[in-house]
């Protein structure tokens, strides 16, 4: 109980609940790619990264290849390394901890995190998400698999929408500068113009093709628009799921 009196514990349950909640979506629609339960368990409890699970099997859906679901899936993925170094700065994990805490690293982990000033809250926090979105998103995609069809179509439920509003809620006081929000809009109008000319999986590639030139030539350079006590942040795609 004492816990539960954590400001930063009872921000990483709210979003721990409201990302689990979306596994409901990501189990449902990963059988409807045609995925059995079990391998959509398999990229749960392993990926363990929503929006790479949902670019896999996003792209099989679609028709795409293996090798174009892997390279969309490995993409995002990319943001939890950088995430890493930032989490191995604010939690020190000791040598055999490490592989627990990157598992955990997730966005709404770091987020949850760095929205803390104080060490000890900052620690609370990742392991408030962390491990609750665990918990409750291989929970809620055993549900999701098992039900299958009976959900019907999750956005009907707003579950697509969940985590991404938890998420914008921790994200958006933190945001000042035009440039990160000019960068976004940059990258979803080139997604969608390519997604009718090219395959599966291909326009989310040139859409991070277009922010890393971006960010390259010097627009929104790292740290404006940020809280100054507060350490660079940059968001992924996708949630979160994870």
């Amino acid at each position: 109980m004492l816990l539960l009196r954590s400001p930063a514990v009872r921000v990483g349950l709210s979003v721990a609940v409201a990302t689990g909640l979306y596994g409901l979506s990501f189990g449902a629609l990963s059988v409807a790619a045609g995925l059995d339960v079990a391998q959509t368990m398999a990229l749960s409890l392993l990926l363990f990264s929503g929006g790479s699970q949902f670019a896999f099997i996003g792209v099989i859906a679609g028709g795409g290849s293996g090798i174009s679901a892997m390279s969309a899936a490995a993409l995002l993925g990319i943001r939890n390394g950088v995430y890493g170094m930032q989490v191995n700065v604010l939690l020190r994990p000791s040598r055999w901890w490490k592989l627990i805490v990157a598992h955990l690293t997730i966005d709404e982990s770091v987020a949850t995190a760095t929205g803390q000033s104080d060490p000890d809250e900052q620690r609370r926090g990742f392991w408030a998400a962390g491990l609750g979105v665990f918990a409750l998103w291989n929970l809620f995609t055993l549900g999701g698999a098992l039900a299958g069809n009976a959900i019907g179509d999750p956005a009907r439920w707003g579950l697509d929408g969940a985590a991404v509003a938890a998420f914008l809620g921790l994200l958006w006081p933190r945001v000042q500068a035009k440039e990160p929000a000019g960068i976004a809009v940059a990258c979803a109008v080139v997604t969608l113009i390519t997604v009718p000319f090219v395959p599966s999986g291909i326009p989310i590639l040139i859409a991070a093709l277009v922010a890393a030139v971006l960010g390259l030539s010097g627009v929104g350079p790292s740290g404006e628009g940020l809280e100054p006590d507060v350490e660079p942040y940059s968001p992924g795609a996708g949630g979160g799921a994870p």
